[in-house]
């Protein structure tokens, strides 16, 4: 059974708003498959030491997720001061990192004897989401 109204259901659920900070970049030309075997490796961490594993490590898509988890710091750092949110940007880790399917682009290998093979250039979309220690 439901509990009221859909409005009400739905007025509810948005006013507990998560308040961690985040960042997310979509429709990135990296494999989620490839993405998340960097993810892994920063999960858990505290930010500094996930820059730096980031910084060595030589995959594709540490670049990428690099960018994304200072981007996640910036907002931390925003919230800390605009939104006076109590949050140290000292004691940050990273809570959860994961990469979703984006849309699949589509394209046409010419084969031999005039046969045609598929290549799918997978997206993704990378979110990693901080939090206190």
């Amino acid at each position: 059974m439901a509990k009221g109204h859909r409005s009400q259901i739905k007025r509810e659920r948005n006013a507990q708003k998560d308040q961690r900070p985040r960042a997310k970049v979509s429709f990135v030309r990296i494999a989620p498959r490839k993405a998340k075997i960097v993810l892994d490796t920063i999960k858990g961490k505290d930010v500094a030491l996930a820059s730096a594993i980031l910084a060595a490590t030589p995959r594709e898509g540490a670049r990428i997720i690099s960018k994304l988890l200072d981007s996640a710091v910036a907002n931390a750092e925003y919230a800390a001061t605009e939104r006076d949110l109590d949050i140290d940007v000292t004691k940050l880790y990273v809570q959860e990192a994961y990469a979703n399917q984006g849309p699949t682009l589509k394209r046409i290998m010419p084969r031999a004897q005039g046969r045609a093979d598929r290549i799918l250039k997978r997206t993704s979309h990378i979110t990693i989401i901080l939090n206190e220690r």
